[in-house]
């Protein structure tokens, strides 16, 4: 790798840190030599029994790579530490990418079954993706790795994440937490440096967008270490660990705090303010960016799975603008509500009746929802999963600028269920006529059904259980969301029109992701346009505009992926008529993991013909 000013850099800030800071992981270090050495030897074995062995290495690997995510899934051994950011350890991940990829090219494709095969494309075509995304390295090397910080995410977000997902039931369980806690500070200390490496090259997120992040890194500091929601996991220690250890972990996470934790917050936050907000760039497009407009074509392929332009895009979402807002209107005449569509969209916004006075009301009315539509399940799906999921609120001062709902992944392994976060954050941004959409979006049959049915497929390698495709996966969801009126929802013309409200929020987001990174839209230009065309209340848009400048390129791909959806329902209905079960299409759609849309197609197109041929035998 070149030397440039940006690595000069790097260095002179890695000088006064410690210098285990650009320690590589031995783990790490590892994986690389066992992936170097299943290419150099061809044990006595079936390409298929090599391929295993790649995909789980390959896991492993990732698992190391990312502990977070280890975490998360519940791979075990890796709780008590953080991603390395380091500049050697990002060096070695890039150098075992390319050497992964060769490993999976000595494995003879021919000579595996169709799964197979198929895992191993899909294998392939994340490696190479992943290659061609350093070529945006070039002026800001680890370009996505300086970019560690916005309102969606940071590691402040992680610090008060994580230990949610850990096991906390042993002694051990609460040592290895305190370990990690007390690598906070390493931690800070590289998202600092390559933070200063994004910023000295031009590459940050805008500041308009970062105007709430130093508050929510602060929110967690306190003089008494117990008033901070970061020692949440200590507060109530299980009985069944004796009162002496209970004393002991409680002493240890105090200090932990104090010595550790604390003052790397202190650091993150004063660097936030005095340094990183005051450089942030104040442009918002992607194509601002140095070699920006193909990064941003990019991001859109990686995302969407598909060779779509911006301009093919963004005409797209102008289509789906017009035909889903002609819906709304007949729907507004319908009602026989006098006044225009704007008159419309502010009685919804200002009714009293449409919003709840109490955050624990709202949670509540989402929890019966959800428990409403489990049981209209079995009507349109073969297989439910085993894995439960619950409904409860966000926490933290990161609630400001989160969207109004989300879903967090559970894990058998872990013990931990799925999670439907209700934001309640001023309630009077949360209207009662999109909460059907939005449970059936992020909960059932949306998120938590496709995630949950994902980590429970047979035969599927590791890797692919966790492998997110948004398209697929955000497609999944808005398709979800058109399943209501087939599951007893959407009874009274308001909530309907919130589930039409939803739909032209993403067609929205084609045109405005589009228009802020390839257009040259202003911020307010995409605030206007969607106030012009939904009836999204100002807070809700302003944080939704936000999202979609600092994630260029993720916003097209619900609308992207529920057009396919729905156009592959449609194929399989009209090819096998009445013969067309929609419980086996939902099946066969979740059935193999998430797929690129092309893969997507060809799966179902594969199915329909199945289907076909096995009805001509039966005659």
């Amino acid at each position: 790798m070149r030397a440039t000013p940006v690595l000069a850099l790097a260095a002179l800030l890695s000088m006064s840190l410690p210098s285990a800071v650009s320690a590589v992981p031995p783990e790490l270090a590892e994986s690389a030599r066992q992936i170097a050495q299943l290419t150099a030897t061809r044990a006595a074995e079936s390409e298929s029994a090599r391929l295993r062995r790649f995909f789980d290495l390959y896991w492993v690997t990732e698992m190391r790579e990312f502990p977070d995510l280890a975490t998360y899934v519940g791979h075990p051994g890796l709780n008590d530490r953080w991603p390395d950011f380091s500049a050697e350890t990002i060096a070695l991940v890039h150098r075992i990418a390319r050497e992964e990829r060769v490993a999976l090219a000595s494995i003879d494709r021919s000579r595996l079954a169709a799964a197979e095969q198929l895992d191993y494309d899909l294998a392939r075509r994340r490696l190479e993706r992943q290659i061609e995304g350093e070529r945006f390295h070039e002026l800001a090397p680890f370009r996505s790795e300086v970019l560690l910080i916005d309102p969606l995410s940071g590691i402040d977000l992680d610090l008060m994440e994580l230990p949610r997902s850990m096991p906390t039931r042993t002694v051990r369980d609460y040592e290895i937490l305190l370990a990690r806690l007390r690598g906070f500070s390493r931690a800070v200390d590289q998202t600092l440096v390559q933070l200063g490496m994004g910023l000295a090259a031009g590459i940050t997120p805008p500041r308009v967008t970062l105007r709430d992040v130093p508050e929510r890194v602060r929110s967690l500091l306190a003089d008494d270490p117990w008033k901070s929601p970061v020692l949440q996991a200590f507060q109530a220690l299980p009985e069944t660990i004796s009162a002496a250890d209970r004393e002991r972990l409680r002493s240890e996470a105090s200090r932990a705090f104090a010595q550790q934790v604390a003052p790397a917050l202190r650091k993150l936050h004063d660097y936030l303010v005095r340094t990183y907000l005051p450089g942030a760039r104040e442009s918002i497009a992607m194509s601002d960016l140095p070699d920006g407009r193909a990064w941003y074509t990019y991001e859109l392929r990686l995302h969407t799975t598909t060779d779509l332009s911006p301009a093919a895009i963004h005409q797209l979402g102008l289509g789906e603008v017009r035909r889903i807002r002609r819906e709304m209107e007949e729907l507004i005449a319908a009602t026989g509500f006098a006044g225009t569509f704007a008159d419309f969209c502010r009685f919804l916004l200002t009714d009293p009746r449409f919003f709840y006075d109490r955050p624990e009301d709202l949670v509540a009315a989402y929890r019966d929802l959800a428990k409403r539509i489990d049981p209209e399940l079995p009507r349109l799906f073969g297989r439910l999963p085993r894995l439960p999921y619950g409904v409860k609120a966000m926490e933290g001062a990161g609630t400001k600028s989160a969207p109004s709902a989300y879903y967090t992944s559970g894990s058998l392994a872990a013990g931990l269920p799925g999670w439907f976060l209700v934001n309640t954050y001023d309630l009077k941004s949360r209207p009662k006529w999109q909460m059907e959409a939005l449970a059936l979006h992020e909960s059932v049959p949306g998120h938590h059904l496709q995630y949950a049915l994902a980590a429970e497929l047979e035969g599927l390698p590791d890797w692919r259980k966790w492998d997110v495709y948004p398209a697929f996966s955000e497609g999944w969801g808005l398709y979800a969301e058109s399943l209501g009126s087939e599951l007893g929802l959407y009874l009274d013309p308001y909530s309907r029109f919130g589930r039409l409200s939803a739909e032209v929020w993403r067609a929205i987001r084609m045109v405005v992701d589009t228009g802020l990174h390839d257009l040259g839209w202003s911020r307010q230009q995409g605030i206007d346009y969607c106030k012009a065309n939904s009836a999204r209340p100002d807070h809700d848009i302003e944080v939704e505009i936000d999202r979609y400048i600092v994630q260029p390129g993720t916003a097209p791909v619900y609308k992207i992926g529920e057009l396919k959806l729905k156009e592959l329902r449609r194929y399989a209905a009209g090819e096998l008529g009445d013969r067309f079960d929609v419980r086996a299409f939902h099946d066969q759609v979740l059935g193999r993991g998430q797929l690129p849309l092309d893969l997507l197609d060809q799966s179902i197109r594969a199915w329909v013909a199945k289907e076909k041929a096995a009805s001509r035998g039966g005659k």
